[in-house]
């Protein structure tokens, strides 16, 4: 399936195009987003949201095609296995699989294998965060950046905000429910590729942009994770918009920039070669 749309300022859009390759838990749906360009262009994995139990593609399309126009990179939206019916692990090991081929092909499609970013919001915060620890555990491939929007953190739900309070759109009871359908096993809650906040070993990850939702009971945990992140050396931004829902976050403007600014900073400092240079090596 092949799209091209316009852009909101009339020019032309990344071409997309739906694609399935071979995965842990057989065809893996993926969505890949290529603007043209002379030069390699970086490498975004984008993981939708969904608490784990929904979302799809299609939920992911606003920010993966902001951030292939405008930053501009090559992204990679990863339609991964959802529970109840695949429960911890098939979700991070869906989303490695898939970072394993982007990184493989990344000649093809026009991207630069050294600079690879994970991003995902809501339980695709969580598989971004989770990617990201396995990628540093196992070294098969180097993500430079890892960027979380409103991520679902915790399965212990110790750390969240008080929904009332703060006029939360998401309820704790929304998230448990979506935890015990996803980590149908207590002890997988303390899994650190489950539970990122569990994780005593944060040295070594990369770059991170954490974005958080002012009435969202999620955001207290996320800041959580930035400070640990940040205490172990790890460079850390965190931005909570003010005023913002959950649901509100994903598509809301200031955010969508933030993102494309932290990215072009982090995955600018090392340059892509030539296509054509890529290509013959």
């Amino acid at each position: 399936m092949n799209l091209l749309y316009p852009d909101a300022h009339g020019t032309a859009a990344p071409h997309v195009r739906n694609i399935d390759i071979a995965g842990p838990h057989g065809r893996l749906p993926l969505r890949i987003y290529q603007p043209r360009s002379d030069t390699l262009l970086p490498l975004v994995i984008y993981l939708h949201g969904g608490g784990f139990v929904g979302g799809s593609l299609d939920d992911a399309d606003v920010p993966a095609r902001h951030i292939a126009a405008t930053l501009p990179a090559v992204v990679v939206s990863v339609d991964y296995a959802l529970a109840p019916a695949h429960p911890f692990p098939a979700a991070p090991e869906d989303a490695y699989a898939a970072t394993l081929w982007a990184a493989d092909n990344a000649a093809t499609l026009g991207a630069d294998a050294q600079r690879i970013a994970v991003a995902g919001d809501d339980a695709g915060g969580n598989l971004a965060a989770s990617l990201a620890l396995i990628a540093r555990d196992r070294q098969d491939v180097h993500i430079a950046v890892q960027v979380l929007i409103g991520p679902m953190l915790d399965p212990s739900m110790t750390r969240t905000g008080d929904a009332a309070r703060l006029q939360s759109d998401l309820s704790a009871e929304d998230c448990a429910d979506c935890y015990r359908q996803y980590l149908p096993q207590l002890s997988q809650r303390l899994h650190p590729y489950a539970a990122p906040l569990e994780s005593c070993r944060q040295a070594g990850l990369p770059a991170a942009y954490i974005a958080t939702a002012g009435r969202d009971l999620l955001h207290c945990e996320a800041e959580k994770y930035a400070a640990a992140l940040i205490a172990a050396g790890v460079h850390t931004q965190v931005e909570r918009f003010a005023g913002i829902t959950h649901a509100a976050l994903l598509a809301h403007p200031p955010l969508l920039d933030g993102v494309v600014q932290f990215l072009r900073c982090r995955l600018g400092r090392t340059q892509g070669g030539h296509k054509d240079a890529q290509h013959a090596v």
